[in-house]
């Protein structure tokens, strides 16, 4: 799998390598084949609130979003199958830690994963769905913490 990372904030204070590591581990788990190609930008919150208003209509920043690639994913010959862009916010994710009670690394990795279910098509528009996805994130970052 390709998994590429950008970050738009300089310097960059977060391990990279670390979300390119959860990102891998969630992608095999979701049994992703190996050619498929994620792309993560980390950026600031003005850029996020830009993005926001811009694809979703809705004012101000928010912590991550997931741009799928357009149904089907035109690939030539080997060239990868892309799933897409998430979006991660860190200074949203600090913030939420700080109100929720746990660390900004378990909020990010949260956010990463929950932008990858996204992109593999898991939604929360329903109360159904919102149970289905908050429930494969939790089972996901368990069995990454454990190492399993």
């Amino acid at each position: 799998m390709r998994i590429s990372i950008t970050s738009h904030r300089e310097p960059e204070p977060l391990d990279l390598a670390a979300f390119e590591q959860l990102a891998d581990f969630v992608l095999d788990r979701e049994d992703v084949p190996e050619g498929a190609e994620l792309s993560i930008a980390v950026i600031e919150v003005d850029e996020m609130a830009s993005l926001n208003e811009r694809y979703r209509g809705k004012e101000g920043p928010t912590d991550v979003l997931s741009f799928g690639c357009d149904d089907p994913c035109p690939v030539d010959g080997d060239e990868p199958i892309t799933l897409g862009d998430v979006v991660i916010a860190p200074e949203i994710a600090e913030a939420q830690a700080v109100e929720l009670g746990h660390t900004v690394e378990e909020e990010l990795n949260l956010l990463l994963v929950h932008g990858i279910l996204h992109l593999l098509g898991y939604e929360h528009d329903s109360d159904e769905g919102a149970e289905a996805m908050q429930m494969r994130e939790r089972m996901l970052l368990d069995a990454y913490r454990a190492g399993v």
